[in-house]
């Protein structure tokens, strides 16, 4: 059998990448797609393993899961492909176009550099498991949103937006609010300094910052997502061509309404009718009369909005079928 390697970080190896019953890193399947390649690849008489089962060195075909910081040269009849898929606030190197050269392909899902022969477009895909209802006795809440403390320099970043946001509803509307993830009980966003704090034993001298609506983490978010009517979906960065990651799919497939600030050609791939642009509503109060003004006949035409389009070939191009048959074609394609 032909060899092939991804490389990836220490979190994936072992072959972890393909797990799917490694609830811990397979949190709401979103590795689907990787365990779907592998098992095409196996198809086509190819083993597909993490790199450090199939070295770089014996794999016929490598895929760099996101940019390495050095590139080995290529032995003969070896092919290099890329997956840019991290965002350009984490990973900017992921987008350092003089680097392209060094591959075959890149697969990524900006917008802007795609040319459909050296750089092919590709989403983040999921595997579309969706079984929400039209009963509105389900929702407990307006609103929530499920994210990790984090921070970024990056001009067009969204982390300080979530925190306004969490700040806005923890003042005026606290009892309709609630706020999941990791982080936000740490006494920074940067993870580097909380543990210098920690190391230190500073945490006496440092007042850490409490949100009332602080409910803790979940394990998978569609759950707990499902009891909200809306939620707060604010990517990573913004105004990125074609970043739309998998925050706005949880929503989906939750049946909760997503109110969705991040790419700003969102509409060119998911309908308007599917969520609400944060961007019409130049206040959180503007935003919050439009919640709770909203009749329930026109939420539910907002989740029927959001069935027909995950029902219809135009979502085909965030599915783990189109990810692996992409990734598949262009290699077979040479």
């Amino acid at each position: 059998m032909r060899k092939a390697c991804i490389v990836v970080n220490d979190y994936y190896k072992k072959n972890r990448l393909f797990d799917l019953d490694d609830s811990f890193v397979n949190r709401d399947n979103w590795l689907f797609g990787f365990h779907l390649l592998k098992t095409e690849f196996r198809r086509q008489g190819i083993d597909l393993s993490t790199h450090d089962i199939n070295s770089i060195r014996e794999s016929e075909i490598v895929i760099f899961n996101d940019m390495p910081e050095t590139i080995p040269a290529k032995a003969p009849g070896q092919v290099f492909f890329l997956l840019a898929l991290e965002s350009i606030a984490v990973l900017p190197a992921n987008f350092n176009l003089y680097r392209y050269d060094l591959f075959d392909k890149i697969f990524t899902w900006k917008d802007d550099i795609i040319d459909g022969a050296k750089v092919i477009k590709i989403n983040y895909s999921f595997q579309f498991d969706y079984h929400f209802s039209l009963d509105l006795g389900d929702k407990e809440k307006l609103c929530c949103m499920i994210v990790n403390n984090k921070y970024s320099c990056h001009e067009n970043e969204l982390y300080s937006a979530r925190i306004e946001a969490i700040k806005w509803f923890e003042k005026h509307h606290p009892d309709e609010f609630d706020l999941y993830g990791s982080g936000w009980d740490q006494y920074f966003s940067d993870r580097f300094l909380n543990k210098v704090i920690r190391r230190a034993r500073l945490g006496s001298l440092i007042k850490r910052r409490r949100y009332q609506c602080y409910r803790g983490t979940v394990p998978s978010k569609v759950p707990t997502l499902k009891k909200y009517r809306f939620t707060l979906c604010y990517e990573n960065v913004r105004d990125i061509p074609g970043y739309i990651t998998e925050k706005i799919f949880d929503c989906f497939f939750a049946g909760s309404v997503p109110i969705y600030l991040g790419a700003g050609n969102i509409t060119e791939h998911i309908p308007l009718g599917c969520f609400i642009d944060k961007r019409e509503y130049a206040t959180y109060d503007e935003m919050y009369r439009y919640l709770t003004g909203m009749t329930d006949a026109t939420y539910i035409s907002y989740l029927e909005n959001i069935r027909a389009f995950l029902d219809s070939p135009a979502s085909y191009e965030f599915t783990a079928d189109n990810f692996v048959h992409k990734i598949i074609g262009e290699i077979n394609a040479g």
